[in-house]
């Protein structure tokens, strides 16, 4: 049987791959999809409930924004955490918590 304490580090070590995972889809496939269009991703927050995405540049107040948290953001993280809600927001203002995920190219 699994002591406490070893089973909350297996978790924790699992909740760092995911953000290691999150981050690394971000960074080399939404990012760069995003800043071909003006655009710049944040990552807000990752918790088991769910993925924190803010879209900033041109993709303040965009019409498209939905569209592409629809067909590109959701499928995409929705593939290393299926359990997971996405959630977005855009516009100027980023949320003081973000990380700015950069296009790796």
């Amino acid at each position: 049987m699994e002591s406490s304490s070893q089973s909350a580090s297996q978790s924790g070590l699992q909740s760092a791959l995911s953000r290691d995972a999150v981050v690394k889809i971000c960074q080399e496939v939404l990012a760069p999809l995003i800043e071909t269009d003006g655009g710049e991703l944040f990552l807000v927050a990752i918790s088991a409930d769910d993925i924190h995405i803010h879209l900033s540049g041109t993709c303040s107040g965009c019409p498209g924004s939905s569209f592409t948290a629809e067909t590109i953001l959701k499928p995409a993280l929705l593939k290393l955490a299926p359990k997971s809600k996405l959630k977005l927001t855009t516009g100027w203002r980023v949320p003081p918590e973000a990380e700015r995920m950069e296009a790796k190219r």
